[in-house]
């Protein structure tokens, strides 16, 4: 089954579903892929994730079911979810700007958050280098931090500046003074490995160097990185977000490839002396495997 096949079944589930318990996991299932790829797919295809994608449509469904029955505010929000009054009240305020009771009215200007329909950005008609290739295991050195999917886009960037200008991070540059790891050929890497907590999709953000298998360390994580096949994409800093949702909003879809879930992505980054870091280069591995 085609991608965009798989990405408008997972939205006639959530579409179907907005009155009822809808998980992330359950979503990706309809979508016939693991909760990770399928988090990285819709955010990159569509500019907000599932999660806050589900969000949205609940409470507008809600405002419609405010304005055009006569159901109590009470019974609409435990349709759509929520456990209380006060709590769907919150939500919905953030949302539309008002509260329930004065939606009702008729009056007030609502936010209506439309159905997405696959595919929306998918443009087509660039063109951007790539190359398979196989990485052998190697381990990385570093401060790690796990992230919900859903922040990471405003607190993953956060992190990096932070971590690269702190006291720590002079230390580990100075375990091996900068060299690039004989494995990546990269002096810094952040390498994202998967992780499954049972209720949102997690990954755990390593932001450190590669080091030899024999390494120790009693202030920093040693973490390996298992040997696999990936996509390489190159790009500068300042676009690296922008590649990344390329590579999972135009590529993956375009191509005969799926994105292993068992494997991190990595990025690896090249910078260049006297230029800022806005323009050091920067490369995307994807771990793929052949679509079945």
């Amino acid at each position: 089954m085609a991608w965009s096949q798989r990405m408008n079944l997972a939205i006639e589930y959530i579409e179907s579903n907005l009155d009822g318990v809808l998980s992330i996991e359950d979503v990706a299932k309809v979508a016939c892929c693991s909760k990770y790829h399928f988090h990285r797919m819709f955010f990159a295809c569509f500019k907000v994730t599932c999660a806050e994608y589900i969000r949205r449509r609940k409470l507008t469904m809600a405002a419609v079911d405010l304005l055009k029955t006569d159901k109590s505010i009470f019974d609409i929000a435990l349709k759509y979810g929520y456990e209380s009054p006060n709590a769907f009240t919150r939500a919905f305020r953030n949302i539309h700007g008002i509260n329930p009771s004065q939606a009702r009215s008729g009056a007030a200007t609502l936010s209506s958050y439309n159905r997405v329909f696959f595919p929306v950005e998918i443009q087509g008609g660039e063109n951007m280098h790539y190359k398979i290739i196989e990485i052998p295991e190697f381990n990385i050195i570093g401060k790690s931090k796990s992230f919900e999917f859903d922040r990471f886009v405003k607190d993953g960037p956060k992190f990096w500046k932070e971590y690269v200008i702190s006291e720590d991070y002079q230390k580990l540059y100075g375990l091996n003074n900068g060299r690039p790891g004989p494995t990546t050929n990269s002096p810094l890497l952040s390498v994202y490995f998967p992780k499954e907590n049972g209720k949102r999709d997690e990954f755990i953000d390593v932001l450190g160097m590669e080091v030899t298998s024999e390494f120790a360390s009693s202030e920093f994580e040693v973490h390996t990185v298992p040997s696999a096949t990936y996509a390489e994409f190159n790009c500068i800093y300042k676009t690296s977000m922008k590649t990344n949702r390329y590579i999972y909003g135009e590529w993956f879809p375009s191509t005969g490839y799926e994105r292993d879930g068992n494997k991190p992505d990595i990025a690896a980054y090249f910078p260049i002396p006297f230029r800022p870091i806005s323009e050091m280069c920067v490369c995307w591995w994807i771990p793929v495997i052949v679509k079945q």
